[in-house]
């Protein structure tokens, strides 16, 4: 893979903290902030092979940030956080359902933040009032069976952007205020094992979207909930059940997706 950085790579601040206080807060092994980048998670994947677990890379600027399926992700500079998370997991099956407990704790440490319930849709998705306030891909580096890094992609909207369906956090909250709040909601996630606990099944149930809602894709029908291992489950019209481990949930209804 090439990559190009600005010439002021490494030497960029976040809200006026450089890289070793960061790292020093966090508790993190290296933190790498950048001024511009293509994307944080290739920049991740640059520095993985060498870089410790708990390697966060940071941008202010994304030119070319992208989510599932090959999704452009707006990164204007000074107006989210775009970071990307390297983890080094030890069991493979918790890879299953790590976008979903990335989310799911993300989510937790938002509420706050975001003045309400931060809501989940799946697989990646967080919302807040009714819009799209962050999205997170995962990308795994593989050595035979066994995983050998993940790249914990996360986009969150601190401000509002200017685009239809979009959110943002309350008025007055800083980049480094979402940043101390995500990244070790993020490390806790990359840390667990296994698939979904019942506990965690139920605390996704309270901020899923999708309750209630009559579904379009990835088949249509009626939302049934998530399974301990991130299957998707939707009832069609004939009563049939159906399961799902890739794609996107769409609704017949798309709007106000909230939680609450």
């Amino acid at each position: 893979m090439s990559f190009s950085a600005r010439p002021d790579e490494g030497e960029a601040t976040l809200d006026g903290v450089p890289a070793a206080d960061l790292a020093a807060r966090l508790g993190l092994p290296r933190v790498a902030v950048y001024a511009s980048v293509g994307s944080t998670l290739d920049v991740a994947h640059r520095l993985a092979p060498d870089a410790p677990s708990g390697t966060l890379v940071v941008a202010d600027e994304q030119t070319a940030g992208r989510g599932r399926h090959g999704r452009r992700w707006a990164s204007a500079p000074g107006v989210g956080l775009w970071l990307t998370l390297i983890e080094r997991p030890t069991d493979a099956r918790a890879l299953d359902v790590l976008a979903l407990r990335c989310g799911l704790h993300a989510a937790e440490s938002l509420d706050t933040s975001a003045g309400t319930t931060v809501c989940l849709k799946w697989p990646n998705d967080l919302y807040a009032g009714g819009g799209k306030l962050a999205g997170i891909l995962i990308e795994t580096r593989w050595r035979g069976t066994a995983p050998e890094w993940v790249a914990i992609g996360f986009g969150l909207n601190v401000q509002r952007p200017p685009v239809d369906g979009a959110a943002g956090l309350r008025p007055g909250t800083t980049r480094l205020d979402a940043l101390l709040a995500v990244v070790p909601a993020l490390r806790r996630a990359a840390a667990a094992s296994r698939h979904l606990t019942p506990d965690e099944l139920a605390h996704w149930g309270r901020r899923d979207v999708a309750t209630g809602r009559a579904v379009s894709h990835p088949v249509a029908g009626q939302f049934a909930g998530i399974e301990a291992d991130g299957q998707l489950i939707v009832t069609t019209p004939d009563g049939i059940q159906t399961r799902h481990r890739t794609g996107s949930l769409s609704f017949a209804d798309p709007s106000a997706l909230t939680c609450s």
